[in-house]
Order: C-alpha cells, then sequence, then structure tokens
C-alpha cells in the first residue's frame, strides 16, 4: 500500500473538476421535473399532501386508496406509528402509477440533493476543483474507498445518474480521465504462495478472472 501513498496525496491534492453551470442547469431542469411529478402525484392521489411525509403518504395508501387491496397484497410491514413506507413496501406495489410516482419522486429527490445541488457548493474557490479523501484503510474489503465528499457511489445504471457524472470533466493540461480498479489481490496471493503454473501463467498474460468468473 505505501507506493500507492504519494499517488493518492498528488490526486488529493489535485482534485476533479467539476462543471458546476452543467449542474445548475440539471438542477433547474430535474426541479421542473419533481414540480410536474408532485403535480401528477397529487391528481392521482385526488388531494394534495407532503409527498416528503411518510405518515401524510401512509394515509394516502392505505387508509384512503387503499392500494394494497387493488393489488392483493394482503401483508403490510408496520412501525410503532403505523403503516411502513419504505423502499421495500413501495416496490412491492409498484404496479400501481401513484405508488410508481412515488418512488420516482424519492429517487429524483436524493439526487438532486446529494448530488446535484451540494457538488458545485464543495468546489474550492482557489482551485475550482473538487478534493475528496481517498482512504486506503477504511473499506473491509482492501478496496480504496472516497469520503467528503463520496465520489463513488453516483449511480451509473440510471440516467440521472449518468447525467451526473458528465459533470466531472477534464481539466487543462489533462486528455482524459482515466478509471482504475485494484486486480483480484487474493488471486495473486494464492499465485505467489502456491506457485501454480497455470495460475503464474495467467497474470503474466493478462487473463481477466473477472470475466471469466461472470
Amino acid at each position: 500500500e505505501m507506493p500507492l501513498l504519494r499517488v493518492l496525496e498528488d490526486m488529493e491534492r489535485q482534485g476533479v473538476l467539476v462543471d458546476a453551470g452543467y449542474l445548475r442547469g440539471l438542477s433547474t431542469e430535474v426541479g421542473a421535473r419533481l414540480e410536474a411529478l408532485t403535480a401528477r402525484i397529487h391528481e392521482l392521489a385526488r388531494a394534495p399532501f407532503n409527498v416528503g411525509s411518510p405518515k401524510q403518504l401512509a394515509e394516502v395508501l392505505f387508509e384512503k386508496l387503499k392500494v394494497h387491496e387493488q393489488l392483493g397484497v394482503k401483508r403490510l410491514k408496520r412501525t410503532k406509528t403505523g403503516y411502513s413506507t419504505d423502499a421495500e413496501v413501495l416496490e412491492t406495489l409498484e404496479a400501481h402509477p401513484l405508488v410508481a410516482g412515488i418512488l420516482q419522486h424519492r429517487q429524483l429527490t436524493k439526487l438532486k440533493g446529494t448530488y446535484v445541488d451540494s457538488l458545485p457548493e464543495l468546489v474550492h474557490p482557489v482551485t475550482g476543483r473538487i478534493h475528496t479523501s481517498y482512504n486506503q484503510a477504511g473499506a473491509v474489503t482492501g478496496r480504496l474507498s472516497s469520503s467528503d465528499p463520496n465520489l463513488q457511489n453516483i449511480p451509473i445504471r440510471t440516467e440521472e445518474g449518468r447525467r451526473i457524472r458528465r459533470a466531472f470533466v477534464v481539466g487543462p493540461g489533462y486528455d482524459c480521465l482515466l478509471t482504475a480498479d485494484y486486480s483480484q489481490i487474493e488471486m495473486r496471493i494464492m499465485a505467489h504462495l502456491s506457485k501454480d503454473d497455470a495460475l503464474l501463467e495467467a497474470f503474466r498474460s493478462g487473463f481477466d478472472f473477472h470475466a471469466a468468473t461472470a
């Protein structure tokens, strides 16, 4: 791990360039989508309510509209204050358009608050970049982790997540952004200790263990 320390220090000091203007535009767009989605949710619920309130949401879904009965779901998860509206519960009811709208609203709200609105605020006023911290001993798996802010958990499977990732751009003096990952360290240790010819040859030839496992 020690040889990597200097590299990570350089990366932290250099920071990563973020197109804050792009994110501000994205924030306006997502905000408009949330307003339209909220109006649609109120329309489906046949009355306005606080979409972010679990208590009000439970009343609308389970007491007023009885969405679970419409979908034939008999058992509902309960908390001390009433019916649960956590993601696990809502995903079982996603076939209902109102619930689908609630799930989409939650996803957009989280992305907007966690990334779209907060990342521009974390840009250093002098460097114009975001300076995260890379932790070598933070994850039990031995992998690197990123904190303050965490730049590793920005979604990539959704279109909204991919659009947020586009805000990270190549800075002046650089040609590209590079992504890198550790190789299978356990396999390397096993090859080293066992001196197995097939394993040693696999590493020498650049064999992709991840692809083979998949």
